[in-house]
């Protein structure tokens, strides 16, 4: 039964090993200039230093490494976000800012990932659909925390949390997408500064509407 576990343990490390060197190779190709569509699964197998038939055992296609890298890329940022609260140390408008640098700065550490996975969103539904779970994931997250802090009073009730919180994610997503593909990274804080005051003043010092 130990001999076992430890086979487990080798066998995933191998796994773990070898996406790592395929995320490594993915991110070198497509700084190169080329498109993933353009990546042909010889180049990817190449750039990681493994045959194609070795890929072929860990991965099923070139969608399948996308769909890892952009859960890895999810993971991290629902980490950074889920390290903001509203009240207490780092909390308020200052640390939501800081929270929206530190997303900024980990998409665009990955940027030639994040162009890929909307590119290939555009036409392949898994991609499309990966993501917009990704989406999900923040929304439902969001009500959560709106829902919590109406109940302690501190946010206006006539709020909809949930109506609140598809605007705060995918009007921020959009902005932070554009932002890093299309920007030098010059003005990032003063985008993470508007981002985090726009939500700060919308949901948490916004005057409830009267009858």
């Amino acid at each position: 039964m130990a001999s076992t576990t430890r086979r487990r343990s080798t066998a995933a490390d191998r796994r773990a090993a070898l996406e790592e060197r395929m995320v490594s190779a993915l991110e070198e190709l497509l700084r190169s200039g080329l498109t993933y569509t353009e990546l042909s699964v010889e180049q990817l197998a190449h750039g990681a230093g493994i045959s194609r038939s070795t890929f072929y055992l860990y991965f099923r296609d070139k969608v399948d490494i996308l769909l890892r890298v952009s859960g890895s890329l999810r993971i991290r940022s629902h980490e950074i976000a889920e390290g903001w609260a509203p009240c207490g140390p780092g909390g308020g408008a200052d640390g939501l800012t800081r929270t929206y640098e530190q997303i900024i700065g980990h998409y665009r550490e990955h940027a030639a990932l994040l162009s890929a996975i909307h590119e290939v969103a555009a036409y392949d539904p898994a991609v499309r659909d990966s993501w917009s779970a990704h989406q999900d994931r923040f929304v439902d997250n969001t009500v959560a925390l709106l829902e919590e802090e109406q109940r302690a009073g501190r946010t206006p009730e006539d709020i909809d949390p949930r109506l609140a919180a598809r605007m705060i994610v995918q009007g921020g997503g959009e902005v932070i997408t554009r932002q890093v593909l299309g920007g030098d990274g010059s003005d990032d804080a003063d985008v993470a500064r508007e981002l985090a005051h726009g939500y700060w003043h919308g949901v948490y010092r916004r005057p409830a509407l009267r009858n």
